[in-house]
Parts: structure tokens; sequence; C-alpha cells
């Protein structure tokens, strides 16, 4: 019996010293670039554990008829074959979906495990560490900062990131989950400094009124610092954006002030316009003639009229037009 268990423990350790190599290799590697996700050595943790219990049970077959035959040194080497065979079954992990494992061997990365199943890698590859892939969202908390005007203000973002390289992931950064709430901060803080709250021109970009383009350099430059790592940043928007405190009722009454004045300046140009078309159609079609100073009587009661904010009185000429 001890002869037919020969082939398939033979096997076995061919495959170990494969997966010995195939992570030897890749260590080369690693050692003479930067760390990079790679597929480590994995068997289908089904087909493996039926081939582990085959051997298990040859082993234990094997000390029983050694022993029985007083084979002693035979019996050492099933001894070590079990001991072999036992510490393989901790090779067998489960991988979940959109979970990925990070795999070490002796302190250097193997790869990474992200098909989800059930699978077999080298028993001595430890710690397999849980990395998510699924997509997550980390919200800012309120930086007070001065913006382009040195106004105080309060901002606040979202961003809505997954990790895609697990090898950078938890190799290139020391915590990449802190990484992306400490450069999200920053990238908030730079965003603030770079413009205004409010813009008084229309082509100039500001936090309050340029949302897309905003946040389209918010998510650009999150992703820039988050790029080492291997973390995507899928989206990023301003969730708070207010005056501090200390000056919002005057920057209330200013942005008030400044609405004042562009429904004014609204206003003045469309009177002066409905005034020029009134007096363009009064000539054409020859109603009345007015000599300039009964025009500009006419332009000023017609700006009165137009520009006011009270109900304008009428007051009815019983005379002449010069009377």
């Amino acid at each position: 019996m001890l002869p037919d268990a020969a082939p398939i423990f033979g096997l076995y350790i061919s495959m170990l010293l494969s997966c010995y190599d195939a992570t030897h290799e890749r260590r080369q590697k690693v050692g003479e670039t930067v760390i990079r996700e790679q597929r480590p050595f994995l068997v289908n943790g089904i087909v493996m554990i039926l081939i582990l219990l085959v051997l298990q049970i040859a082993t234990a077959y094997a000390i029983f008829a050694t022993a029985l035959d007083r084979q002693f040194w035979w019996m050492i080497a099933a001894i070590v074959a079990t001991t072999v065979v036992a510490i393989s079954f901790g090779g067998l992990m489960v991988v979940n979906p959109n979970e990925a494992r990070v795999i070490q061997f002796l302190g250097r990365y193997a790869g990474t495990a992200r098909e989800a199943g059930f699978w077999w890698t080298n028993p001595l590859a430890f710690p397999r560490r849980k990395v998510s892939q699924r997509v997550r969202n980390f919200e800012s908390s309120k930086l007070k900062v001065n913006d382009h005007d040195g106004n105080p203000i309060e901002i606040a973002a979202i961003v809505v990131w997954r990790v895609t390289d697990t090898a950078e992931a938890v190799f290139q950064v020391d915590d990449y989950e802190n990484s992306v709430k400490v450069q999200t901060e920053a990238a908030v803080r730079n965003l603030a400094t770079t413009y205004a709250y409010d813009s008084h021109a229309d082509d100039k970009l500001s936090l309050r009124t340029s949302s897309d383009e905003i946040t389209e350099r918010l998510r650009t430059e999150v992703q820039d610092r988050l790029a080492k790592a291997g973390i995507e940043v899928i989206e990023a928007r301003i969730s708070h954006l207010a005056y501090a405190p200390e000056i919002a009722q005057a920057m209330l009454r200013r942005q008030q002030a400044s609405a004042v004045v562009a429904a004014r300046q609204r206003i003045v140009e469309g009177a002066v316009g409905m005034v020029e078309m009134a007096l363009d159609e009064l000539a054409k079609k020859q109603v009345v003639e007015l000599d300039e100073e009964r025009k500009a009587a006419m332009v000023s009661n017609l700006l009165v009229v137009l520009c006011s904010e009270q109900n304008t009185q009428p007051v009815v000429n019983t005379g002449t037009l010069y009377t």
C-alpha cells in the first residue's frame, strides 16, 4: 500500500516545489521594480482537498503498517509525510465576491487572489490580508479655510472610491483608508484656496457657481494624490459650502447688494430699450413730431415709470405740450 501512495505524494511534493519556484520568481521581480498586483499560485480547493484527504488516509495507513512491521525509518518518514499533509490543509482559503486576498510568503509579496471561490495556495504563505474591492464613500469633515479672496469659508466633500491595485494599496502606503482621508482633505483645502467662494465676473470660476468644473478639478486632484496607493476615485463632489459664521451676515448683505445692483442694471437696460423703441415707432408712423426738449421729457417720464419700484400716478395734461 505504501508504494501505491508514493506517486500521489510525489505529485504533491512537486506542486509545493512549483509553488515555491513561482513565488521565488515573483520575489525577484518585486526587488527590481515597484510592487504591482499579480496572480499567485492557486489550485482549485475542491480538487486539492480530495487529494489531501487521500494522502492523509494513505500516510495514516503507512504509519500503521510500518509500526506493525517494525520498520522504524519508514515509520518516521510516514509520520513526517502525515505532518506535511496536515500542514497543507492550512493552504485552503475562501475568496468572497468583490474581495481580494493579498498573500505574502516569507515576508515577500506572493500575489493577489481576486477570483471568488474556494482555493488552495502555499500553506506557508502568510499573512493573507483581505482587501475589499467594493465601492466606498468617504465624507470629509467641515474644513475652515480661506478662499482665493481671503474670506474664511467652511467646505466639505464626498469622495466615491475603490481599490484597483491591491499590492499598491497594501505595500505602497501605510494605511490606504487613512490615505484617502488625509489626501482628500488636502485636496479640498488646496481647491478652496485656488478659487473664490463667489465670482463677480461671468468668465471667472468660483466654488459656488462653477459646480461642474470644480467637481472635475477636485476629482482629478484627489486621483493624482491617491494614484500611488492603487485607488481609483470614481466621483468627488463638494457636499458643504458656506461662509464662516463670523462673516456670514456681512457676506449675506454683500450678496443681497450685488443681487440688487444686478437686477437694477437689467431693469435699466430693458427700460432704455423700450424707450428707444417707443421713440422710433412714433417717428416712423409720424404720430407726433417732438423736438429735443419734448423727447427728453418723454424719456424721463418713461424711465421713471419703468424703473420705479412704486406704482406711478398718472397726470392728465389739459393744456398744450408747452404749458
